[in-house]
């Protein structure tokens, strides 16, 4: 598995919420070379060969535009063009500056100093096909709201079920066999299978329909954007599609939040064979496989031949091993409920929240909400690391992790999994529960 590094989206509800690019983060191939204007330069020029070759015919609008490197060590960072409040300053071609502590740092679409851009983590991927993807996704989320296609993010608790997880991969193993056969017979009907397997997880669990899609008219089209413009062949197309399948049913513990990743340019792909025009039609509503269904003539509402397609794609070994799986999940959820609902507990209020996370570690409890293994999160009250554990709400209105141990010193606390740091001006208070706590403004009394 890749190490966890932070990136993100914006959330619809107007506050930055950080969600982890899993498929192409920098792993141990990314470069050594230090941030320095020269090497920055490099791929910023690399980024503008990508877009300029595009020359907006994907969606109609080009994908250039201002881009930002961040060193998450040092928060040093370093621009393609000046930035408008003039924070940062000309150096070699490039604009080179500080990024406040304010501010997240991810892979991401972010408006700072007055202009929207793409933020990328330093060090990008040596790989040269994985650092253009990369580069290219983010510049996707730059420029979709204008697109009418708006960020939207939302767990999909289904995934981490056994027969969504189940369902899920096998949908996955066709989409590969979809993209790799030569015969277009073959093709239609391995691209049927997948949508049979996405039918069964949508007759079993109705509300995956729109929560799955809201996700892939995200991360999927921008990943789908990723491989499409920054690759320089078909071949390169095919070869990071298939990657994209193959390296999430692999690497990632759960699938609630970067099953999209997978999904998306594979079935882009097959939608520019389909279903010329799908990409203006998508505006309108709706996901990717359900265009691509209407395509293909397949009812999503009908019940599929779910066994006999399951054999032709090694299902009987899947099933077993993630019944083993969900034997696990059983007991982590269980630990994850004593520590995080039966108390005693520390309670933070969410408002205008910036979270850093790993979509790929994530455990849905229910009505409870998910939990968050890592995470970082800076609100009004301070900041917050997590590596032990966290439980965010559903609506994402309140975190909450295990009571503190100790009274705070200088503002830091700390519990089981946990440290924090509390704003000037903010105290723990004890909450509704005994044994419980919440942190308010304002004097101790």
């Amino acid at each position: 598995m890749q190490p966890t590094v932070r990136s993100s989206l914006l959330a619809t509800t107007g506050a930055a919420l950080y969600l982890l690019l899993c498929a192409h983060a920098p792993a141990a191939d990314a470069t050594t070379l230090p941030l320095s204007p020269a090497a920055a330069k490099a791929w910023f020029d690399e980024a503008t060969r990508q877009c300029e070759a595009d020359h907006g015919r994907l969606w109609g609008k080009s994908l250039c535009g201002p881009r930002l490197l961040v060193d998450p060590a040092t928060r040093k960072v370093i621009a393609n063009q000046a930035d408008a409040e003039g924070r940062l300053h000309a150096d070699g071609g490039v604009f080179v500056g500080t990024l406040p502590a304010s501010e997240s740092i991810a892979n991401t679409a972010v408006t700072w100093a007055g202009v929207r851009w793409s933020e990328m983590l330093w060090p990008l991927p040596e790989d040269a096909l994985r650092r253009r993807v990369l580069m290219t996704h983010e510049a996707f989320h730059r420029i979709q709201d204008s697109l009418g296609l708006p960020a939207g993010n939302v767990d999909n608790p289904q995934l981490d079920t056994l027969e969504g997880r189940y369902t899920l991969q096998l949908e996955w193993r066709a989409l590969d066999a979809a993209l790799t056969t030569t015969s277009d017979a073959d093709r239609r009907a391995r691209a049927t299978d997948a949508l049979a397997f996405r039918a069964a997880r949508y007759r079993r669990f109705p509300a995956a329909r729109q929560s799955e899609a809201t996700l892939e008219r995200n991360e999927g089209l921008a990943e789908y954007t990723g491989v499409m413009v920054g690759s320089t062949s078909p071949a390169e197309q095919l070869a990071m599609a298939r990657h994209d399948l193959a390296v999430h049913a692999k690497n990632d513990p759960s699938f609630v939040r970067s099953f999209a990743y997978a999904t998306g340019p594979a079935y882009g792909m097959l939608l520019d064979r389909y279903r010329p025009g799908w990409r203006k039609a998508i505006v309108q509503g709706g996901s990717p496989a359900e265009l691509l269904a209407t395509a293909l003539h397949v009812d999503l509402r009908a019940e599929p031949m779910l066994e006999e397609r399951a054999a032709r794609y090694g299902g009987a070994a899947l099933l077993a091993s993630e019944r083993a799986r969900a034997e696990v999940r059983t007991r982590q959820a269980a630990a994850y409920q004593a520590q995080l609902i039966a108390g005693p507990v520390l309670h933070l209020p969410l408002g205008d929240k910036n979270v850093e996370f790993d979509p790929r570690n994530l455990m849905p409890l229910g009505a409870a909400g998910t939990v968050y293994p890592t995470m970082h999160v800076i609100d009004a009250w301070g900041w917050i690391e997590v590596d032990g554990g966290a439980l965010m709400a559903g609506d994402w209105s309140r975190l909450t992790v295990a009571a503190p141990e100790g009274d705070a010193k200088d503002g830091k606390l700390h519990g089981k999994g946990w440290t924090m740091q509390l704003a000037p001006g903010w105290r723990l208070v004890p909450g509704t529960r005994k044994g419980d706590w919440t942190v308010a403004e304002g004097a101790a009394r």
